[in-house]
């Protein structure tokens, strides 16, 4: 438990984008309720979702409660922030799968029983439309609503936004004034592609009520030039072991550069703002060994979202891949959450190690292949592999099953034969 103020701590971290009101500050010096909302677009959340959720635990370490919100209704709308052309709508019982992988998250990160999760589909269904527009619909301004930055942008590309999208900030709104109501939130957080929602919820809230509530929004995880993070070669990053493994995670964390891993540490971890500023001077000042700092970052986000097994799993496995002398054991026993193709036999052996390395991914052409394999970037089951016309045979198959391939010392695949 941390004492002080959270704001403070927030902007001397570098973690606040914006806030609705500078008096936010002085209202967090009581405990409060907050919350931040997630729409079940997938059957999961990702790395970049864990950032809001982070901003969520900061405020619970400083003795403010914290809530979740799912999306139940407006995940059958829409979110068109950010976005150059409209969602799929999603089916009912899309987002109730949803809904269920994505608590099964928000469980392994805030604990069983130690969060308060709410789903707006429990007050949005039971309204009529009548009810709605005059309730919701007669605080907002038109003028308003068209100068928001995503619908110039559809209107000014000619992909226009429908009526349902449109309405989409009158629900968020309408979300934070019922737990403002019902609960005493009086802080609605989020990413800084959500500034526009919130405060549309702190002046419909102000309208109805004539009383305060706030916003903050927290930065997006971007690197150093600007780029998303949260994405890897196969995609997004996910939080749910089965579609992103603790290994894979681990990885992801392990190869961040350098110049951005004190930032992710100040995003994506609870570590003390002194211990992050000392890491950064080592990056900067290159008095460090190599990959250490992204090692402690690693192993603490794994820890916090996949506990300790999954941390002890991804170290396992990556012991069992990057080191020169193969496990067998280790790698029956990690086969699942390593990164890794199944293929007939008749597919691997008597296949050219480029051929099976474009097969299986980890090459994006022959050429390539040829130009890696050339440069001494390529390796067989943990060995360098220096002939262009190298053959897979059956000496090559680690236990009969797996052939492990390598692309410098960071990506691996393994092959699965069957």
């Amino acid at each position: 438990m941390h004492h002080g103020n959270v704001i403070d701590f927030l902007k001397e971290r570098g973690v606040v984008d914006a806030m609705t009101h500078p008096e936010l500050r002085e209202a967090v010096e009581k405990p409060i309720t907050l919350y931040c909302g997630f729409d079940p677009t997938a059957d999961a959340l990702h790395l970049g979702n864990f950032v809001a959720l982070m901003g969520l635990k900061f405020f619970q370490q400083f003795g403010h409660k914290p809530v979740v919100l799912i999306g139940g209704a407006t995940g059958l709308i829409g979110d068109p922030s950010g976005k150059s052309s409209e969602r799929p709508f999603l089916t009912l019982e899309t987002v109730e799968k949803n809904i269920c992988g994505i608590r099964k998250s928000l469980d392994a990160i805030f604990g069983i029983g130690e969060y308060e999760l709410v789903n707006n589909a429990d007050w949005v269904r039971g309204l009529s439309v009548i009810d709605f527009l005059r309730e919701v619909g007669k605080e907002f301004r038109l003028g308003v609503m068209l100068s928001r930055e995503t619908v110039k942008m559809r209107i000014e590309t000619g992909e226009g936004m429908s009526f349902t999208e449109f309405s989409y900030p009158l629900f968020q709104a309408y979300d934070f004034y019922h737990l403002f109501s019902e609960k005493g939130v009086v802080l609605q957080t989020g990413g800084s592609d959500q500034y526009g929602n919130i405060l549309a919820g702190v002046e419909f809230i102000r309208k109805k009520s004539g009383k305060s509530a706030f916003g903050l929004t927290l930065p997006l995880l971007v690197r150093s030039d600007g780029k998303k993070f949260g994405k890897s070669e196969s995609g997004a990053v996910w939080l749910d072991a089965d579609k992103t493994s603790p290994y894979e995670m681990y990885q992801y964390l392990y190869n961040i550069p350098d110049a951005d891993t004190a930032q992710m540490m100040r995003m994506l971890t609870l570590f003390d703002n002194k211990e992050i500023d000392q890491w950064e001077k080592k990056l900067s000042s290159g008095t460090f060994v190599p990959g250490q700092a992204q090692k402690r970052l690693a192993e603490e986000v794994v820890r916090s979202i996949h506990g300790a097994a999954g941390l002890t799993s991804a170290q396992s496995a990556t012991s069992t891949l990057m080191t020169g002398s193969l496990n067998p054991d280790a790698l029956e026993e990690h086969a699942k959450t390593l990164p890794s193709v199944r293929f007939e036999r008749s597919a691997v052996v008597g296949a050219s190690f480029i051929e099976l390395g474009v097969l299986s991914g980890l090459f994006s052409s022959k050429g390539e292949g040829r130009k890696i394999v050339q440069g001494g970037g390529a390796s067989l089951n943990n060995v360098k592999v220096d002939d262009i016309k190298k053959i897979i045979d059956t000496a090559d198959l680690i236990r009969n099953r797996f052939v492990i391939l390598g692309l410098g010392k960071k990506k691996k695949i393994v092959i699965v034969v069957h």
